[in-house]
């Protein structure tokens, strides 16, 4: 059971992480469509360019926010190297624990590295497609 201690609570939170995503964006559609189901209820007659306004998706703009990407990389190279420090202090308790851990903060922090890159190409790419449409 021991390897997969922390391969469950991961699975775990990332499959509740998509239900929650599905029930947020259900309810959120269904606030949307309250005021037309309430006119409907009242007898109302109801105008269809409302209601085409009503039944269309969200307009979503489609660009990458490179802040976010950023932030994220830099949680998760504080995170690798948190866990790295970490590895050192449990390898005086549990020496077979130590390199394991040290890899783990390795990969976190590599991890961290790509989306910090990953910022710079999309933000490169955004200025790339402004500077091609003007």
């Amino acid at each position: 059971m021991g390897p997969f201690a922390v391969a469950i609570p991961v699975f775990a939170f990332l499959a509740i992480a998509t239900v929650a995503g599905i029930v947020g964006d259900y309810k959120k559609r269904r606030a949307a469509l309250e005021p037309l189901r309430a006119a409907i209820e009242r007898g109302q007659t109801l105008d269809p360019s409302v209601i085409e306004r009503l039944m269309a998706p969200e307009p979503r703009d489609d660009r990458l926010n490179t802040v976010h990407l950023r932030v994220g990389g830099i949680i998760t190279i504080a995170s690798g190297i948190g866990v790295a420090i970490f590895s050192l202090f449990l390898g005086v308790f549990a020496p077979l624990a130590k390199l394991p851990l040290l890899g783990l903060g390795c990969v976190a922090i590599c991890v961290g590295l790509g989306l910090i890159v990953a910022a710079r190409v999309a933000e490169r790419h955004q200025q790339t497609a402004v500077a091609h449409a003007d």
